[in-house]
């Protein structure tokens, strides 16, 4: 029997929708990675000046204090190790006790895990007093004093006392409380402006994946509705914010506010160097009460871990990037539950992830067995479409195609059918690269040579930068490039070659999809990676038993032929197509008759 060497359009169509998405992802993460590795060739360069760099000394954030002057205070619990600075009466250092940071000297994560350190993080209540002048409690020399697990920092400004109390609770929680008593006497503002500088610290392995996953977070409307904002800027002006956090790949800090912030509006921008990834500024009202400033607040710093968000009750859930709509459904509803359920088992995340895959390719199977289905109903018809492709060979592309059409009604295939596993792999696809990257259970959890299956694997370090690949290749990476070509030549005899000159070589193109995927895989999770392989892995083991063992092209010509017997109602589809090419032929004709006339 002759063997197909060609696609069918639907099967075309498929692969482009596939192709075009993919592009879109790889250019848009590459051109980030590509900053990257433009700042990697100054890094130690970097490095060594910031080691000669002390801390910034308080008296240069405000002349009138003195070095001396300023006094720190110090709690702690299981979770949190929190420092409290007597200028601005601030939080000046948060960790984190029980995650690590990822250290770019050792490439390995065994350094403390600080969220704010190092003046990255600073905040105040600012407003006027009664002859104009602008008063931030940032500037304020406070003094501390410990309770238990409370710290209480008290400042005097000409005769008005400020407190700001905190608190230390359970699950990353700082209570924040303000209490003024005689600022009525030196202003008569009726609300103060909350103004929070930050800036994001480099805690990952990968720098732009974790630049770009650092934003801007925040509820409105009692809690019910998130938003979020990436960009330059950020205006919420008409909503009341219940809290704005500033969250980075797998850590947050969120300060709530009990009677909301107001007016809010804030901006970003990116940091191309150095140990910051991006600097961002906020700026929001709180209401004072015959002015004085007495109102409730709680800093949440905390692991991005979707159990512990959801136990807050305060929509902080939403924070976590694991897609929206359907797909985050997916993501909360399927893939994590089913993570969880095999890596009870005492599995290792490498092997668990491979499970999953495992689980995804059987819920599939049916899908996958319908499309191998249609390629073997495809290679037996084969002959009849050359055969009617002969024929049409100097006729026009509309009658070849309804030919084509006509071959496939009698034969019962359902052109349409082949666009399906293409369709339903796109939003698996999208949810997968959403959970690898964000799904903190996976963070710093190594398989084989790969250190962290959040981040790329970097086994192969080149001396030299390749574009959009950097300098380093990823195992898992090439390993899954590969198995998608194998994958590729198996199932590009299926492919019909274009009959009309000057199409592209759909066969090429599809030689061609394999090597753009490493592109997009080398600065991509290693657990993705690793995902897909094991994916396309067993796709070549289902096309090898479906083919052999399942699939009798004998009885599929037979059906063929049986199918061709029975009377066809012409389906919606077909009908449609049939009339919009009848309609179109009719106006070809036009078209030449009026050009005959006029010659």
């Amino acid at each position: 029997m002759q063997q197909n060497k060609g696609l069918d359009k639907s099967q075309m169509i498929s692969f482009s929708v596939l192709c075009l998405v993919l592009f879109g992802f790889m250019f848009y993460f590459q051109n980030k990675q590509q900053k990257e590795e433009e700042v990697k060739a100054q890094q130690q360069k970097t490095e060594q000046t910031k080691n000669a760099v002390k801390q910034t000394p308080a008296s240069n954030i405000n002349p009138n204090v003195t070095p001396n002057a300023i006094q720190t205070a110090n709690l702690a619990n299981k979770e949190l190790k929190v420092e409290f600075a007597s200028l601005g009466g601030q939080v000046s250092k948060v960790e984190l006790s029980e995650y690590k940071a990822y250290d770019h000297k050792t490439d390995n994560a065994d350094l403390p895990l600080y969220l704010i350190t190092k003046n990255n993080s600073n905040y105040g209540f600012q407003f006027k007093d009664k002859t104009g002048k602008v008063i931030n409690t940032k500037n304020l020399v406070f003094a501390p004093t410990v309770n238990g697990n409370a710290v209480t920092m008290t400042a005097n400004y000409n005769g008005a006392v400020i407190q700001f109390i905190y608190t230390l609770l359970p699950k990353y929680t700082l209570d924040f409380k303000v209490r003024t008593q005689g600022l009525a006497k030196i202003t008569s503002d009726n609300k103060a402006d909350f103004i929070w500088d930050y800036s994001v610290r480099n805690l990952e392995k990968g720098r732009a994946q974790e630049q770009s996953h650092s934003e801007f977070s925040y509820a409105f409307d009692n809690y019910k509705k998130y938003d979020y904002d990436g960009r330059t800027t950020m205006e919420e002006e008409k909503e009341t914010l219940n809290w704005i956090g500033v969250k980075q790949q797998f850590f947050t800090s969120v300060i709530e506010a009990k009677n909301g912030f107001t007016q809010s509006k804030g901006n970003q921008e990116n940091v191309e160097e150095g140990e910051y990834l991006k600097k961002l500024n906020y700026e929001g009202f709180v209401q004072m009460t015959g002015s004085e400033l007495n109102q409730d607040f709680t800093w949440y710093f905390m692991p991005l871990d979707l159990p512990l968000l959801k136990s807050y009750d305060k929509n902080f859930d939403e924070i976590l990037p694991l897609g929206w709509s359907f797909i985050g459904w997916m993501n909360r509803g399927f893939f994590i539950p089913i993570y969880n359920f095999i890596a009870s088992w005492g599995l290792t995340a490498g092997w668990a992830i491979f499970l999953l895959t495992i689980l995804v390719k059987l819920i599939l199977s049916p899908i996958m067995y319908k499309q191998h289905k249609l390629s073997a109903m495809m290679r037996v018809i084969r002959p009849e479409i050359d055969e009617a492709n002969a024929k049409f060979k100097d006729a026009d592309a509309m009658k070849k195609q309804q030919a084509t059409m006509e071959i496939y009604r009698k034969a019962g295939v359902n052109q349409m059918a082949g666009c399906l596993p293409a369709l339903v792999q796109i939003p698996i696809f999208y949810a997968l690269f959403r959970f690898f990257p964000n799904f903190i259970d996976l963070r710093g959890k190594g398989f084989w040579f790969a250190k962290d299956l959040t981040a790329y694997d970097d086994l192969i370090k080149l001396p030299f930068k390749i574009p959009f690949l950097g300098d380093h290749l990823s195992v898992f990476a090439i390993a899954c490039t590969i198995v998608i070509l194998i994958y590729t030549v198996m199932t590009s005899g299926n492919m019909q070659q274009p009959q009309q000159e000057g199409m592209p070589n759909m066969k090429v193109l599809m030689y061609i999809f394999p090597v753009t995927f490493l592109f997009f895989l080398n600065t991509s999770a290693s657990g993705l990676s690793w995902y897909y392989f094991v994916s396309n892995a067993i796709n070549i083991l289902i096309i090898l038993v479906i083919k052999y063992v399942i699939l009798d092209e004998k009885k599929i010509h037979a059906q063929i032929q049986a199918n061709k017997e029975k009377p066809k109602a012409e389906g919606k589809f077909q009908k449609r197509m049939r009339e919009m090419m009848e309609k179109a032929q009719d106006q070809q004709k036009i078209q030449e008759q009026s050009k005959n006339k006029k010659k």
